[in-house]
């Protein structure tokens, strides 16, 4: 009765999976059911569409269509106004430094991991708005889990069906008994594809139809309408060359060949 032992890790293995991925989706509809109505703002979008570097692109975006700092071609930025209006401008001036210029880059990997965008972000999912760090890798790490789980049924399965060892059971209704949990998985992996396919990576179903409704209104041509479609869209919705090439520099790495912003 070697085929039993191996049954039963089979079902073990399953239920296992099963029931982790279970969990962690119940958790992230329970988020989704607290979630409070509520109109975005232009920040609130960013982080819901692209996530902390979103936001801090359209922070950049915003001041320096403002006249207020200055994004050369080169990749670098230079402070002119050293006033922030609020507290993500604040927080991407001193991501800048107290030398007026830093190139784009640092600048928005220090704003996106500021403790302003943090905070956003908490408040987006304290709202419901934003699928919580814990059940984005809860999630994905419970696929994974049940993926494995099915794999290692066939793989039990195929040992026990090759297993010299005597049984009095036929093989064929060994197999079906295998079958059991892998249909329980493979069905734990379709339900899961339809219930927590429509989560993104940063907003909730509920956070997704405030950005659908958003995104429905950026028809306009006021100053508004631009940084929405900014926030919802990144930099590609950036319609200047100049502005467009400035932020064209900011995933590069510095390889000591610098070139001063005023060139």
């Amino acid at each position: 009765m070697f085929w039993v032992l191996l049954l039963l890790l089979a079902w073990a293995v399953t239920g296992t999976a099963c029931t982790r991925l279970c969990l962690a989706a119940v958790h992230a509809a329970a988020a989704d059911a607290d979630a409070r109505e509520h109109d975005l703002t232009l920040y609130e979008a960013a982080f819901l569409s692209g996530g902390p570097r979103r936001v801090a692109d359209l922070t950049l975006v915003s001041m320096a269509r403002q006249r207020r700092l200055l994004l050369a071609r080169t990749g670098w930025a230079t402070v002119v106004d050293p006033r922030g209006r609020d507290e993500m401008e604040r927080t991407v001036l001193g991501a800048i430094g107290p030398e007026g210029q830093s190139r784009i880059a640092p600048v928005r990997a220090g704003a996106a991991a500021a403790d302003a965008v943090r905070g956003l972000g908490d408040r987006l999912v304290d709202a419901g708005l934003a699928v919580p760090a814990g059940a984005r890798s809860g999630i994905a790490s419970g696929v994974r889990q049940v993926q494995s789980a099915s794999v290692a049924v066939v793989a039990l399965g195929v040992i026990a069906l090759l297993a010299p060892a005597p049984s009095e059971m036929p093989r064929h209704l060994v197999a079906l008994w295998f079958a059991l949990p892998l249909a329980l998985s493979l069905s734990c992996l379709a339900i899961a594809r339809i219930e927590v396919h429509p989560y993104s990576r940063w907003a909730s179903p509920a956070g997704q139809r405030l950005l659908g409704a958003l995104s429905r209104g950026t028809g306009g041509t006021d100053e508004r309408t631009y940084l929405t479609s900014v926030a919802v869209r990144g930099i590609n919705a950036v319609g200047e060359p100049d502005l467009r090439a400035a932020f064209a520099h900011r995933e590069q790495r510095h390889d000591g060949w610098d070139t001063d912003p005023r060139d």
